[in-house]
């Protein structure tokens, strides 16, 4: 799943952070995947998890609640990001590369386990993380260059 999501990472336009991610339903069929579009969509919210999971759930059937669904991400997902994995109801995510600056699946915050929410998804972190972390690495050379 991690695989589809560095798949999904190259689909960056080359201004955006090249952070992928890919909604699976329960059987494991792909429901919907997107790359970082906030440069290229001139959209704060339009990071990888947000547009996948708005494209999942248009293809989901049950409205906006993705149960039994598993999102798989190269990043650990920020605090908004975070946010909506709990609101949608996904049962999994999946990431690889922490984020200690901005990320809420453990780093700097843990949204999704906070048990004050009514809702908490499995987290499974660190899968193929270097491969994760170096497409960031990459970007990120690239433009100090």
């Amino acid at each position: 799943m991690i695989r589809a999501a560095i798949a999904a990472a190259s689909l960056a336009d080359p201004r955006d952070v090249p952070v992928g991610a890919v909604v699976f339903d329960r059987e494991g069929r792909e429901l919907a995947r997107a790359a970082n579009a906030r440069e290229a969509l001139g959209d704060p919210t339009a990071h990888a998890e947000v547009l996948a999971l708005r494209q999942a759930a248009h293809v989901h059937g049950d409205g906006w609640r993705l149960e039994g669904a598993t999102l798989a991400v190269t990043l650990e997902p920020c605090t908004m990001c975070a946010g909506a994995i709990v609101l949608s109801r996904v049962d999994k995510i999946i990431f690889g590369a922490w984020e200690p600056k901005t990320g809420a699946v453990g780093s700097l915050w843990d949204v999704v386990r906070d048990r004050r929410l009514n809702h908490r998804p499995q987290v499974r972190a660190g899968v193929l993380e270097s491969e994760c972390a170096a497409l960031l690495d990459v970007f990120f050379k690239s433009q100090r260059s």
